[in-house]
């Protein structure tokens, strides 16, 4: 791994059920938490802290998260004056998918690979949001980042992931989640002027 990576996962503060269709691009950020392995930091930023989450994000060499190409980067790119999606990535579900033909939850390769399971889901987090849970929405969020790291050096160290299929037998995926020289590429949108 890369002492510039970054795990990255969100929450918002709306569902697709209220917004009247799967559009992701329509929903709100209500967190977005990070892991940074240049500083061994993790960190829940909420809307009004963008600003200072976005540079450390161009300085990046590499964005990991799960299924970050179809949702949250759709969602992030409502706040940013670029496209995420031009960014260097590894969207681990878009991986899983390459490999097997059809997707997984995290929470399902995660128990598999590493043995646990996430703390909650995404619908429970709106919930708290609403409620004025901040800080609940901040761990889960977080905790998410800390299951997607494990699932990331998981794959990176035995270049397999790992999933139950219906008749509950282990099941390998392999992958290939090293960073190549050149994948990686500086991108500036925020310097002041």
């Amino acid at each position: 791994m890369s002492g510039k990576e970054v795990v990255l996962d969100i929450e918002t503060s709306n569902t697709f059920q209220d917004v009247g269709e799967y559009a992701p691009q329509k929903l709100d950020v209500s967190v977005i938490g990070v892991y940074f392995y240049e500083t061994d930091e993790y960190r829940a930023y909420e809307l009004d802290e963008l600003p200072e989450l976005w540079p450390r994000l161009e300085r990046a060499d590499r964005i990991i998260g799960y299924n970050t190409k179809n949702f949250d980067y759709p969602v992030m790119n409502r706040y940013y004056s670029g496209d995420f999606l031009t960014f260097p990535s590894l969207d681990i579900l878009e991986e899983i998918h390459k490999a097997l033909g059809f997707r997984l939850k995290l929470d399902d390769v995660a128990a598999a690979s590493v043995g646990h399971r996430k703390s909650g889901h995404g619908l429970q987090a709106v919930e708290w949001w609403r409620q004025g849970e901040k800080d609940k929405v901040k761990n889960y969020c977080l905790d998410d980042v800390r299951v997607t790291k494990e699932v990331y050096e998981y794959g990176l160290k035995y270049n397999a992931l790992a999933y139950e299929d219906h008749f509950g037998n282990r099941k390998g995926i392999p992958v290939d989640f090293v960073l190549r020289a050149g994948e990686s590429k500086p991108i500036n949108l925020t310097m002041p002027l």
